[in-house]
């Protein structure tokens, strides 16, 4: 017996809307039913694209209407939780973009919400659903890494700045609408992956430093009001003995960096490009994978690859009872506390504790 579609409403038609449109337009068990965007022509358009009916510029609107089954947040930082608090408080399950929320307080105000009303609230990390990371994962869970106790996040732009560097708009360099830059836009997929990998342990203390060097147009730096981070770097110590650090580019002097791994006392994975590191006896082993074959029997024999392909599918296959939703909202939350605890140290010029960190977050949110 088939099950009826999950029935979808969108707030914010921009430019990553257009990216999960596009990808619940292929989900055959999704229904998009109404669009929401301050700018009229753009709900107008997306509803013409996509054969919808409904479109506001008042998402209020959208969130009264009781053929909705889940909303799909789609705008800047700042405004994703009071947007998502709305929507939960609608009685919607709500799935929202990355970063979590502008601040850590927000994204804890998101998650408390979910709980209090009972329902699901999913962030969309979309390097989870990765062969890379499924691979790592396997690893983990058969014990092939052993004790592990230190992983790299990292990721890299040689020049790839939003709106200065030529695509997007100003609002990405803004903290009054993005509230932070690399470590945000980049960085939260790569973190929440080591995150997700470590089990999403508990942090202890954070040491970091930003930077804003590389030179950029003069006119669009003037017409942006660029005032975020194009590098963030930083260390994380957990309960434990685990650490993480940690280095995010937008722009930088160099060709590439080092891809992200996890190692531990009986072997390393590196995810990029994806590789397995142990000994045996006296030889040092250095093994690849076909994880175009491993995707392929996840997906033929074990069955469950195609509720694990990409963040919105999986969503749409736990709504329906499928399968249990990744812990998205409390990894989210944990990368939250971790770049925060990185701009609350380069503010200090020294380790922060969590619990400082907890104590300094302050609400960046914007209400439509």
């Amino acid at each position: 017996m088939s099950k009826a579609p999950i029935r979808i409403g969108i707030i914010g038609c921009g430019q990553i809307a257009q990216q999960h449109m596009a990808t619940y337009a292929k989900i055959h068990d999704a229904k998009m039913v109404g669009f929401a965007d301050i700018s009229e022509e753009a709900a107008r358009k997306s509803a013409e694209e996509y054969g919808v009916g409904f479109y506001t510029t008042d998402f209020r609107e959208l969130l009264a209407r009781d053929d909705i089954d889940a909303i799909d947040v789609c705008l800047h930082n700042n405004f994703h939780m009071p947007a998502t608090v709305a929507a939960l408080e609608a009685g919607k399950h709500t799935y929202c973009e990355k970063p979590m929320a502008g601040s850590y307080v927000d994204a804890k105000t998101m998650l408390d919400k979910a709980a209090s009303v009972g329902k699901n609230l999913h962030i969309q990390l979309a390097t989870l659903y990765s062969s890379e990371t499924r691979a790592a994962k396997d690893l983990i869970d058969a014990g092939e890494l052993g004790d592990i106790y230190h992983a790299r996040s990292t990721g890299f732009r040689r020049r790839g700045r939003p709106f200065v560097d030529g695509y997007g708009t100003p609002s990405f360099v803004q903290k009054r609408n993005s509230a932070g830059g690399a470590l945000y836009d980049m960085g939260v997929y790569h973190i929440s992956q080591m995150l997700y990998l470590l089990g999403n342990p508990k942090v202890e203390r954070i040491t970091g430093k930003t930077y804003q060097k590389v030179a950029m147009d003069a006119k669009r730096q003037e017409t942006s009001g660029y005032d975020v981070e194009e590098l963030g770097m930083g260390f994380v110590r957990f309960e434990g003995e685990t650490t993480l650090d940690i280095i995010e580019a937008w722009a930088i002097n160099l060709d590439s960096f080092e891809g992200p791994y996890l190692v531990g006392s009986k072997g390393g994975v590196r995810l990029d490009p994806f590789g397995f590191f142990h000994s045996s006896g006296d030889l040092d082993l250095n093994s690849i994978a076909n994880l175009g074959s491993a995707r392929s029997r996840w997906d033929s024999v074990k069955g469950d690859g195609p509720l694990y392909s990409n963040s919105q599918r999986h969503w749409v296959a736990a709504l329906q009872g499928e399968i249990p939703l990744l812990p998205t909202k409390d990894i989210a939350l944990n990368t939250m506390l971790i770049s925060e605890g990185i701009y609350l140290s380069q503010k200090l010029n020294r380790e922060v504790s969590a619990d400082e960190v907890l104590q300094a977050s302050v609400s960046t949110a914007v209400t439509m």
